[in-house]
């Protein structure tokens, strides 16, 4: 009874998805017709609600806040663009493929897969205008970096989410996921575009920079480099203080700057201060560049936290448990069973973060069968981006900003998309060998 209740409330979600309401109001009423339906009392279900706000909240409200501001700082002050061109001038055009690829990378950490995407699109029609390259060529190993920085590495709202609810190693996740994220990108990417560059595409008119249009002045690179990964380097590092320094101060410093809030923080702080009031840019200014930040992902927080009372309400009422346990009666892998249950609702629900909450109330209890929490965050997020189709916005953007037809977008961005999940997929098995 609890799989055809579960079964109804996706479907109810799904239902919803396709009458584009949106996920934050779809998810709270699917929690409740969960709820009840699985025999919970309306006061069980509401202290479900309070439970899962509290513990949603309190896990990653601030990392998910710090990291917006922090894109949002880059990409206002040219700090994002200046990475981007000097990337490009030094790897060169033979290596045109390469040089994306990592732009993307290091644009994706800091930058939401939006923000990146608009920032970086420019960029791709300038190159294919300049190298006489196919635009998909140059487009799918940008697009593949971006995306892959967005299902598998903090401070990107799903995996954060993720290591909060699974309860997972921040920095291990960090460190796992770049594991992962180079043989994904490398085949999804500049691999998958070679293979795609027959594919004509018409550029006459599409979003072709304009070279009269006047450059403004951007800001040096090394600062540019130094505080986009600031964060990656802190949490790296302490990590590797966990590990091998003694205690001490020493240690106990780096564990702390190398907390993800704090370390965001700390970037954020200098981040304002080169950027914006040492470049000139008044208080008053650098303080609306955060609320602007803020209240861009504030939807984006809120479904987050409508997905953790829907997952708090599956644990509360035991279904997680019912649910997990098919992994042990079909002697399936947990982290196998937690990309297949997490890639089912990506296709059928189209939000890539959607998908991903909505499965972590579902595996969660997996994690009490001693599976690493931090290869089953990567497993989910790796699910999270199969099979992308017309139900999912960034399909869509996709076909639009390169004047793609339905054809097109299927066999360039939903393959790439199903190569980045498969992939990961398996670098997730492999690496269970090990940790």
């Amino acid at each position: 009874m609890p799989l055809l209740i579960l079964a109804f409330a996706i479907a109810l979600q799904i239902f919803f998805t396709a009458k584009k309401l949106s996920p934050f109001f779809s998810l709270l009423i699917v929690a409740i017709v969960a709820g009840l339906l699985l025999g919970m009392s309306p006061d069980a279900v509401l202290k479900s609600f309070e439970t899962g706000v509290g513990n949603t909240l309190g896990g990653l409200a601030l990392i998910i806040c710090l990291g917006a501001i922090l894109g949002k700082v880059l990409e206002v002050s040219g700090a994002a663009e200046k990475i981007a061109s000097t990337l490009i001038q030094s790897f060169g055009q033979k290596n045109v493929q390469w040089a994306v690829t990592v732009t993307g990378l290091l644009i994706g950490i800091p930058l939401y897969y939006n923000a990146g995407f608009v920032i970086l699109v420019p960029l791709i029609f300038t190159l294919v205008k300049k190298t006489k390259l196919p635009l998909l060529y140059i487009a799918i190993p940008t697009a593949a970096s971006l995306s892959t920085t967005h299902c598998f590495l903090p401070p990107h709202p799903g995996p954060v989410y993720l290591v909060n609810t699974l309860n997972a190693d921040m920095g291990k996740v960090l460190l796992y996921g770049m594991l992962m994220a180079i043989p994904a990108v490398i085949i999804a990417g500049p691999l998958l575009g070679r293979r795609l560059k027959n594919i004509k595409v018409d550029v006459s008119k599409s979003f072709l920079a304009d070279e009269k249009a006047p450059q403004k002045e951007l800001p040096a690179a090394l600062p540019s480099f130094l505080i986009a990964l600031l964060p990656v380097f802190l949490i790296t590092l302490s990590v590797i203080a966990s590990y091998f320094v003694p205690d001490g101060l020493v240690k106990t410093i780096l564990l702390f700057v190398g907390n993800a809030t704090v370390a965001l923080l700390i970037a954020v702080l200098l981040a304002i201060y080169y950027f914006g009031i040492r470049s000139g840019a008044s208080m008053p200014t650098a303080m609306k560049w955060t609320s602007d930040a803020i209240s861009g992902i504030a939807l984006i927080l809120l479904i987050i936290t409508a997905g953790g009372v829907f997952s708090q309400v599956l644990r509360d009422s035991g279904t997680g448990s019912y649910i997990s346990s098919f992994s042990s009666k079909f002697n399936m892998p947990p982290l196998l069973f937690a990309w297949i249950v997490t890639a089912l609702l990506r296709v059928s629900i189209g939000s890539a973060t959607v998908a991903g909450i909505t499965a972590a109330g579902v595996v969660a209890p997996l994690i009490t069968t001693g599976v690493s929490p931090e290869l089953m965050v990567l497993s989910v997020g790796a699910g999270s981006v199969f099979g992308s189709h017309i139900n999912d916005s960034g399909f869509w953007m996709f076909k639009e900003f390169f004047n793609l037809s339905l054809k097109q977008t299927f066999l360039s961005w939903t393959v790439m998309e199903t190569l980045i999940s498969i992939i990961g997929l398996v670098g997730v098995l492999i690496l269970s060998l090990f940790v």
